[in-house]
């Protein structure tokens, strides 16, 4: 046997350990259904509200240089949302929602409300009773309160739980709404704070242009350096020169240009293009061509003599005298403008040249200048920023650009949400149920019972011959033996007479021993009855077969008295035959032999003598002897029988038996040198 057989349960088994222990299921069952169902009618009812906040990760853009740059971040603002629970159930916005409620008046929530709280008050005291009821209320509005957000959605849920509907409904708005003011106001400062910060550097600033602008203007006055429309005055003359020059040349180059085609005319300018462009020689010519075609038409009329015709050529002469004295005029005017320009080019470039030495003085000095300009530019810009991004965050200051609103008002809950009575009493009643088979179970593995055939098997590593029922039948006589038996103890019968069949069938009996067959039943003590009764059973079954069989009871009888008659001790004592002691029941096949007297203490061997000379001698008048043996832990005298007995069973009861009494029954066999060869089971449920 294995020292853990005795706690194996089998899945099996558990239907007979919950039936066993029912009451102690039932019993905690129905404490805590009662225990759940006090607690719901005396706990006050609370109330829950909700209100519902959207929180859009993307502010309103309201400007484009926001203090708050509104960016999605890459999870879609999920994590920022979250992050929004904890900003709702901060001190800051709670305590807001304290104020405009006046939450610290309310005794459910200032802790003045209950005898117990203002005495341990009265009794501890605090350094500040606003600054404590400030802070009690501020910790009892933390309990009640929850914000959750559900998966995948931007809404906070303000759940606030109260005595009063209204006054739940009333809580979570006002944090719903102090959530927005505190945004706001956050945001407000943090503009505030950004637009000071700018504000406090714009001196700064102001003070670098100004040193930046009193260096330029210092370097110019040291080098004379004279700006018009940004440049250099001395740069803009030199460059209203270059361009006169340049002028001047094309002019000179012309007129150069003309003179030598006068001159290469021979001195007739007659078909330079400044003759051809004349009005004057234009008109002459004119006036020449018809004085032409006058004297043409006089010479064909009149002689050349005659006064209009010597009137004709005289106008004729007049008028070419007249064309070369103009084109005299031209050549004249030409040479002249030509040596002007000349003149007016040679002063130019005599005063360019003086210019560029001078220029090359002050290009030095512009390098260190344009060097300064650039340093003005660079604070200039700064501070035109400064100035800029200042007046931004001051139009901020006044604008919330915060992209939350409640989409959803607290409303009074119409019923209550604490405490669910039909929900805690089912979860009570099934709570208890579990928690009781849980009982049951620990009880069971604390001290084991007998549950099942085969962990009795496994217990004493012998088989079981069968399970007998426990009841027997209304008015069924177990005694004297041979009564007829009724229609409610036949099935009994059958299994009683199965079982023996059982057990000498796998009996290792010697053939031709000279003993009779025998059977000695054993059980823990607690199952005295239940042993006594398969006893008469089997010597019952046995009979009914046709088999004589003796019966020998080895208990002593009731009350502690001796047996007034001799019987199994006188014969092992050698005192008498049993044939002398043993009784005899009419009409039946069966003999009983009692315990006898206790007279003397006899010997092991002496006993283990006369109980072999008495089975020899039985085996001429009886077929079978049963013997009832008691709790051989309790009983040493049945130690002969033990040791000559052809089988020994344990009786237990299912359900009932200790485990821990069938080991110590198993090892009283063991060490009367024995070991049990099988077991019979009683069932009292069936």
């Amino acid at each position: 046997m294995t020292s853990h057989a005795s706690s194996t349960v089998e899945l099996g088994d558990l239907k007979r350990i919950l039936v066993r222990r029912r009451f102690l299921i039932l019993m905690t069952a129905a404490l805590l259904t009662l225990g759940t169902l006090a607690y719901g009618l005396l706990t006050p009812a609370l109330y829950s509200s909700v209100a519902e906040i959207l929180v859009d990760p993307q502010d309103l853009q309201v400007v484009t240089n926001d203090v708050n740059p509104s960016r999605v971040p890459p999870d879609g603002g999920i994590t920022m949302v979250e992050s929004q629970v904890s900003v709702v159930q901060s001190s800051g916005v709670l305590l807001k929602a304290i104020q405009a409620t006046n939450l610290t008046e309310d005794p459910e929530f200032n802790g003045q409300g209950g005898l117990v709280s203002r005495l341990l008050g009265g009794l501890l005291g605090s350094g500040s009773a606003e600054t404590d009821r400030t802070g009690k209320t501020l910790d009892a509005l933390r309990r009640v309160l929850a914000v959750k957000r559900a998966d995948k959605v931007l809404v906070l849920d303000v759940i606030v739980t109260a005595k009063s509907a209204d006054k739940a409904a009333k809580l979570a708005n006002a944090i719903a709404q102090a959530y927005l003011a505190d945004q706001a106001s956050a945001r407000a400062k943090m503009a505030t704070d950004a637009s000071d910060s700018i504000t406090a550097r714009l001196d700064e600033q102001r003070k670098r242009v100004q040193q930046a602008e009193n260096a330029v203007e210092a370097y110019k006055s040291a080098h004379n350096m004279v700006m018009a429309a940004g440049n250099l005055v001395s740069d803009q003359e030199l460059t209203e020169i270059n361009t006169q020059l340049s002028a001047a040349q094309s002019r000179t180059a012309a007129l150069k240009a003309q003179v030598d085609q006068l001159r290469r005319s021979g001195g007739v300018p007659d078909a330079t293009s400044e003759a051809m462009r004349s009005s004057v020689i234009s008109s002459l010519r004119a006036q020449e061509a018809t004085l032409v075609d006058q004297v043409s038409q006089l010479g064909t009329e009149l002689g050349p003599r005659h006064p209009s015709m010597i009137a004709a050529h005289q106008q004729l002469r007049d008028t070419r005298a007249l064309i070369v004295r103009e084109l005299g005029r031209i050549s004249a005017a030409a040479e002249t403008d030509y040596e002007r320009a000349l003149a007016n080019q040679q002063a130019l470039e005599a005063k360019v040249a003086g210019m560029k030495s001078k220029s090359l003085d002050t290009d030095q000095a512009s390098v260190k200048l344009r060097e300064l300009q650039r340093d003005l530019e660079a604070v200039r810009s700064v501070y035109a920023t400064y100035l800029q991004r200042a007046q931004e965050t001051r139009e901020q200051i006044n604008v919330d650009s915060t992209n939350a609103r409640i989409i959803s008002q607290a409303m009074p809950a119409l019923k209550k949400s604490w405490p669910p009575l039909p929900l805690l009493l089912f979860g009570a009643l099934f709570g208890g149920l579990g928690l009781g088979t849980a009982l049951a179970l620990i009880a069971e593995y604390s001290s084991p019972t007998v549950l099942s055939s085969a962990q009795m098997q496994s217990a004493i590593d012998a088989p079981v011959f069968g399970v007998l029922p426990a009841k027997s039948g209304g008015g069924r006589r177990w005694w004297p033996f041979g009564g007829g038996a009724t229609a409610a103890g036949q099935k009994t019968d059958a299994v009683a007479g199965l079982a023996l069949r059982r057990l000498f069938a796998s009996s290792r009996r010697p053939p031709n021993w000279p003993l009779v067959p025998s059977v000695l039943l054993t059980s823990p003590p607690e199952d005295a009855a239940h042993r006594g009764r398969v006893a008469r059973l089997l010597a019952n079954a046995a009979a009914a077969r046709g088999s004589r069989v003796l019966f020998i009871d080895t208990n002593a009888a009731g009350g502690g008295k001796k047996e007034p008659q001799p019987g199994l001790l006188d014969v092992l004592r050698g005192e008498y035959a049993f044939e002398a002691v043993s009784q005899h029941t009419a009409g039946s096949n069966v003999a009983v032999l009692g315990r006898g007297r206790q007279k003397a203490v006899f010997s092991e061997a002496q006993g283990v003598y006369f109980t072999q000379h008495m089975l020899a001698q039985a085996g001429r008048n009886f077929d079978l002897v049963v013997v009832d043996g008691g709790a051989l832990a309790d009983n040493l005298n049945a130690s002969p029988l033990v040791a000559m007995v052809d089988e020994i069973v344990m009786v237990a009861t299912l359900n009932s038996t200790p485990m821990r009494d069938v080991t110590v029954a198993s090892q009283a066999i063991s060490v009367m040198g024995r070991l049990p060869t099988g077991a019979l089971l009683v069932d009292e449920a069936a």
